[in-house]
């Protein structure tokens, strides 16, 4: 026996890779419904890989009653909007945008990382999925923090374009080929021109000078992890479509080294470790593209702190960042607490 699903934003980016990932991970569903906004009604969408379609409904005219869960990708302002109605209707909301991620009434989960802080789920019957760029981090932390306790995170990222969905990748494309052939590359998504060019910006400006997705890496490590990290992030948009980058640099309460270290992350799940003293032995983001892995390479000691540890960590967004993250709650979700399947 399995669930009545619903995937809302069924056609932006993070909606197709959450059908995607459904499908591959053979999640039980007895009856799947597909939304999306009324521009997109009436649209075709593919269920992965199984040659099933889904035809489109309008998530304004859809009745959430009776239906087990339902993961959102529709933004801050369509969960605001319709994830307390869904909740409301006994279908609990997995939500990937970021407007509950700090109610504290609703658990923000990494399944790898804290399962047992999904049993407050039933406060508001919403689940929160985390930033992209919190989601690897932290499953790469949590084993290290269990053995040596983390005290402070320096992290640099280098996030690819699909973090600002379809338009950011559609930017890079037409900026690259424009530049080619002699034409403007002219921004419009990004604040300046994203082709062959890094922008140290990533949402909106906080009048301490750092960026709304720096604040959320801060505040969602601690939340998730260990409200006594100290946490300061520098997040960059880069020209990659798809995969997101972090230099992390940690120090640490207790002794731990770089061997140490490496054994610990080569046992730890959610986290394949690839590090190789030697020309290609580390990942980049374009071989983490369609991987569920959050990749650790370059793991070495910080001789400039006492315990200090520095690495290298790579992830497809779109998937533990964003699609893979919200369908695993759903399966830990069905563990813990629905227990329908079989």
């Amino acid at each position: 026996m399995g669930y009545r699903v619903v995937v809302a934003g069924a056609t932006g980016n993070v909606g197709r890779e959450m059908l995607n990932i459904l499908a591959e991970r053979e999640f039980p569903i007895d009856e799947l419904a597909v939304l999306a906004s009324g521009r997109s009604q009436g649209d075709m969408v593919d269920f992965g890989e199984t040659g099933k379609q889904y035809k489109v409904q309008n998530i304004e005219h859809f009745d959430p009653t009776g239906w087990d869960m339902a993961l959102f990708a529709i933004g801050s302002e369509g969960s605001k909007l319709h994830a307390p109605r869904f909740a409301a209707a006994g279908c609990t909301v997995i939500d990937n945008a970021s407007l509950y991620r700090m109610d504290p009434d609703v658990p923000l989960i990494v399944p790898e990382v804290n399962p047992e802080a999904i049993d407050g789920y039933t406060r508001r019957n919403i689940i929160a999925n985390p930033n992209c760029s919190t989601a690897q981090m932290v499953v790469a932390l949590k084993p290290l923090h269990d053995v040596a306790r983390i005290k402070r995170v320096v992290v640099a990222t280098y996030q690819s374009v699909s973090g600002a969905g379809k338009a950011g990748m559609d930017e890079l494309f037409e900026q690259s080929r424009n530049i080619f052939v002699g034409d403007p590359a002219t921004p419009s998504k990004f604040t300046k021109q994203i082709a062959f060019n890094v922008i140290p910006h990533i949402d909106s400006f906080l009048d301490d000078g750092s960026t709304k997705e720096e604040w959320k890496m801060v505040v969602e490590t601690k939340k998730i992890l260990d409200p006594r990290i100290k946490v300061t992030a520098t997040c960059v948009r880069v020209p990659v479509f798809v995969g997101h980058s972090e230099a992390i640099n940690i120090e640490f309460e207790n002794e731990i080294s770089a061997a140490q270290a490496k054994t610990i992350l080569r046992e730890a799940p959610g986290v394949m470790l690839i590090d190789k003293h030697e020309d290609g032995g580390y990942i980049t983001p374009i071989e983490c593209v369609g991987e569920y892995a959050t990749f650790i390479s370059r793991v070495r000691e910080d001789s400039t702190v006492e315990n200090g540890l520095s690495l290298w960590c790579v992830s497809d967004n779109l998937r533990k960042g964003a699609a893979l993250n919200a369908v695993q709650i759903a399966e830990l979700l069905g563990r813990r607490h629905l227990k329908k399947a079989a």
